[in-house]
């Protein structure tokens, strides 16, 4: 006996017409789209290939930040070693083939033990060896690869926060090897600008100043000889009007940036320029920044961005509410990408481009032509053979895959998903699959009417008996769309995320949509023997 609830047929109803309603907004023009109502100005995404936009390939150079831990590892040992009173004549980083070591050469040999325990205190990851008065250490391997792996993650997650801040919609971020990201931007059409954005590493430091050297002023682009002192690098001030003072900075680094919590563009009260109000975390930021201005007050204090001095002001005052300014000769849109990029956050590591493709609006155009003829010969060929074979039935079947690519894309617009040309393949499959099922049950079907048994009761056998073989059928379909989606990336995941939710709305629509539109004909045939 075919049995249809109310319940079933009401909720049937109500999913399929909230399917039209938020799937309706991607199919408008855009002046329509503009009348809708706040909440149905939602559309589906397109990606790279369908809307047209830019593909950089950048690669995370993994070598300074190498580099950069070893000359922290230097720093400290120096520390240490003069803290403890040990005589070295040499102290440096060497390149030895391939490989850049930690060499320190002792004056008493005797010292090797001791040295050899304060490179480990420092850092444990350390192939260390000893010969005589000469210590050698390299990063291990196994370091540098969790380090390069976590380096490579930092990068993914501050690029996607700055294009965030861009409001570039939907890019599409993806790691490709040991050390590149694949940043794919649909709409962008001049990548110039992001570019820009993403090769500043923007990493914020405050060092204090050494007094006992002079700051060095010059022509900009003018050579000078710097002094040199163990512990201390001259970095450049631009003070504007082609001047530059290099100011003698210690190396050590008092605090960093990754203590803000944010950063917004302010005016400086005193010369009325651009400025950036920065404020420091609760946590630790707040007590550094007050130890720091308590230590050096009435002292000089640099801020330091990518390798250059942005201010080096005096301490007038302890800063205890964790609130400070950064000044400077800033242009209002200076001040601007500053404060972004500090918001952002900073990169762990320098980025190259390596590769940069323009995908134009005209390719876009085309792929989403060629998508919507594919998915409509499928459709239509796939209505004219379930009409041909099961007439009414496959009538009301073709209603079914109707609705299926309805619910899909209602899906992929509340989901906030990407659409790609893979994902458009993944929705012809997708109509394949739905037709499958209903191909399943209508056999059924036509065997238990053979051997004599009435139509109502081989339709509700039909369904009973196909159902398992049905779901079966799509679960391993399912299965494979999360594996696919685990173990992808890009236009891959977008053929994955269709196929899987094409395959789960396939089931509603055929045990609820397909059944109920069944048991509704039936019922108008006046068939007694229905249960609504």
């Amino acid at each position: 006996m075919l049995v249809v609830s109310k319940v079933r047929v009401i909720t049937t109803l109500t999913i399929c017409l909230l399917g039209l309603l938020f799937a309706f907004p991607s199919i408008v023009d855009q002046a329509t789209y503009d009348k809708l109502p706040k909440f149905l100005q939602h559309t589906v995404n397109l990606g790279l290939e369908l809307r047209g936009g830019s593909h950089i390939q950048l690669e995370v150079d993994l070598e300074s930040v190498k580099r950069e831990r070893q000359e922290s590892i230097l720093d400290e040992a120096r520390k240490q070693l003069r803290k403890q009173n040990i005589k070295y004549s040499k102290l440096n980083i060497q390149t030895r083939g391939e490989k850049s070591v930690i060499y320190i050469s002792l004056k008493d040999e005797n010292d090797a033990k001791d040295v050899k325990k304060i490179l480990n205190k420092i850092e444990s990851e350390l192939d260390i060896t000893v010969a005589g008065s000469e210590i050698t250490a390299v990063i291990t391997q196994k370091f540098m690869d969790e380090f390069s792996k976590r380096i490579v993650g930092e990068s993914i997650e501050v690029i996607r926060h700055r294009i965030d801040e861009t409001g570039t919609k939907e890019p599409t971020i993806l790691r490709q090897g040991t050390d590149r990201i694949v940043l794919q931007l649909p709409g962008v059409e001049d990548p110039a600008e992001v570019k820009r954005l993403l090769g500043k590493t923007a990493v914020l430091t405050f060092h204090g100043v050494d007094e006992t050297m002079e700051t060095i002023p010059a022509k900009t682009n003018q050579k000078v000889n710097l002094p040199k002192k163990p512990g201390v690098i001259y970095l450049p001030e631009d003070k504007g009007n082609g001047v530059v003072y290099y100011v003698p900075i210690k190396k050590q680094i008092s605090l960093t940036g990754k203590s803000l919590v944010d950063a917004q563009v302010s005016m400086d009260s005193r010369t009325g320029l651009p400025a950036v109000s920065i404020k420091f975390d609760a946590i630790d930021g707040t007590r550094k920044i007050a130890e720091l201005s308590a230590k050096y007050l009435h002292k000089q204090f640099a801020m330091v961005l990518d390798g250059k001095v942005l201010s080096a002001p005096v301490f007038q005052a302890v800063l205890n509410d964790g609130n400070a300014q950064i000044t400077g000769n800033f242009t209002m849109e200076e001040a601007t990408e500053l404060a972004l990029l500090l918001r952002a956050g900073s990169l762990p590591a320098p980025l190259n481009v390596v590769e940069e493709r323009n995908v134009g609006p005209s390719l876009g155009t085309d792929s989403i032509n060629a998508g919507k003829n594919a998915t409509m010969c499928a459709f239509f060929f796939v209505a004219i053979f379930m009409i041909a074979s099961y007439g009414i039935f496959g009538l009301f079947s073709v209603i079914a895959i109707f609705m299926n690519i309805t619910l899909l894309f209602a899906c992929l617009t509340l989901l906030g998903a990407t659409l790609t040309l893979p994902g458009i393949a993944g929705i012809a499959l997708t109509i394949g699959t739905a037709v499958d099922a209903n191909v399943l049950i209508y056999e059924r079907i036509r065997e238990e009417v053979r051997i004599g048994i009435k139509a109502t009761m081989a339709i509700s056998q039909g369904y009973k008996l196909a159902m398992m073989t049905i779901i079966d059928s799509n679960l391993t379909t399912l299965i494979g769309s999360i594996v696919l989606y685990e173990f992808g990336s890009g236009p891959i995941r977008g053929f994955a995320v269709t196929l899987a939710l094409g395959t789960v709305i396939s089931l509603f629509t055929t045990f609820s949509l397909t059944k109920s539109v069944i048991a509704y004909y039936m019922r108008k045939q006046k068939n007694k023997e229905i249960i609504v």
